[in-house]
């Protein structure tokens, strides 16, 4: 089973169940891995989502990646991709994936230069950084990119999200 624990800041719209987007979402961006099994599995395969501020990704930016400015999504993995393959069904094991801190300012000004809404970005966003949670990276080549986009557009596609890198593309 996927459980995605949330904690949404003030800076983030009420009328939104945050919390019931990064449910969602993680469970999505699972399915469409190897570890799909999970979702159906008694091991609970935990994911921390912490929907804040761009100062405090900004400052999580700065100490944990070098990089002096925010983002709109870090993903702090935990457990080791071979932790994850050597898991069999029925082991009673917890898995604590990892967490994700997704920026508010950021992912909203992101979504109105894309003319979509923030929820639809913030659901890419949270795939995107579970498929990072889950081992995968687009920065260690043009093939891993690929196939992590791939990835993002299928699990966004079992959503009802249209291909985000489309609208990209289209308003370049």
């Amino acid at each position: 089973m996927i459980l995605a624990e949330s904690d949404v800041s003030e800076d983030w719209d009420s009328r939104t169940d945050w919390g019931e987007l990064a449910q969602t979402c993680a469970a999505a961006a699972v399915a469409v891995t190897p570890y799909a099994r999970f979702a159906d599995s008694a091991v609970p395969v935990e994911i921390s989502v912490r929907f804040t501020s761009d100062d405090e990704v900004h400052a999580l930016n700065r100490d944990y990646r070098g990089k002096d400015k925010p983002t709109n999504v870090l993903s702090f993995p935990m457990a080791e991709p071979e932790l994850l393959d050597s898991v069999a069904d029925g082991d009673e094991i917890e898995i604590l994936l990892g967490d994700l801190a997704l920026a508010h300012g950021v992912c909203a000004r992101e979504a109105e230069e894309r003319g979509i809404a923030v929820r639809t970005h913030a659901a890419h966003l949270l795939v995107h950084g579970t498929l990072h949670l889950l081992g995968y990276d687009h920065e260690t080549s043009e093939a891993d990119a690929e196939a992590m986009e791939e990835l993002e557009r299928r699990a966004l596609a079992s959503l009802g999200i249209a291909d985000p890198y489309q609208l990209t593309e289209a308003h370049s």
